[in-house]
């Protein structure tokens, strides 16, 4: 499913009738699994779906999954310029295994452009901002194009994430958002990614809890 070009067809601002279907499709979902979530997920919104992805254990769980379920997802990731060798070479082995190619979505500038405009790193002086820029921006473009987006949070991640809905709507980036992995816990995904042998980021082995921009 190749995905449209338009902009999104979902409002800013959603309905009351909206979200109360949301909430419907939510509770519904409540006891499904991650894969039939998923189908729900494609059969809803077709090329108006996209995942994004910055290749942590749970990202790589979804992407097992789309490839049997819905392969033809749009899927990408936010390619800031700082990113790990290890992550994007794991991309690649995404690639190899499942024949999904993630996208690499990346911000106006390059990096020495930015650095150059900004006097050197700003990640080390005001990493907000940077962040703004080099990710949340891009988030912004590419979700003008889709309806909805799928995501790997989990209910046990943080307290903030404890009531986060299987489908809901992202006010923040004005689209349906669904969390197929909300009510998994970590050992899950971790028991999945073995029992599978799903590609992961070797910086896991390595202490590393987050991979997302190395200079964070």
């Amino acid at each position: 499913m190749a995905h449209s070009e338009g902009t999104r067809s979902t409002p800013a601002e959603p309905s009351q009738e909206l979200l109360a279907d949301l909430a419907r499709a939510s509770d519904a979902l409540e006891a499904a699994e991650p894969p039939e979530i998923i189908r729900w997920a494609a059969e809803r919104y077709g090329d108006r779906l996209t995942m994004a992805t910055a290749f942590g254990p749970e990202g790589c769980a979804i992407i097992h999954w789309l490839a049997t379920v819905a392969p033809r997802t749009h899927v990408f990731n936010l390619e800031t310029g700082y990113q790990f060798q290890e992550t994007l070479e794991l991309r690649d082995r995404l690639a190899r295994r499942y024949g999904i190619e993630v996208v690499l979505e990346r911000p106006a500038t390059t990096v020495e452009e930015y650095e150059r405009i900004h006097g050197g790193p700003l990640h080390r002086t005001d990493s907000n901002r940077c962040c703004a820029d080099r990710k949340i921006a891009v988030i912004e473009r590419v979700l003008e194009r889709f309806d909805a987006w799928m995501s790997g949070i989990r209910r046990d991640q943080s307290s903030d994430r404890a009531l986060s809905p299987i489908v809901g709507w992202d006010r923040k980036f004005g689209v349906v958002k669904i969390s197929p992995l909300a009510n998994w816990t970590k050992a899950k995904v971790w028991d999945l990614i073995v029992s599978e042998n799903i590609p992961y980021n070797p910086l896991h082995d390595q202490g590393y809890i987050s991979i997302g921009c190395w200079p964070v």
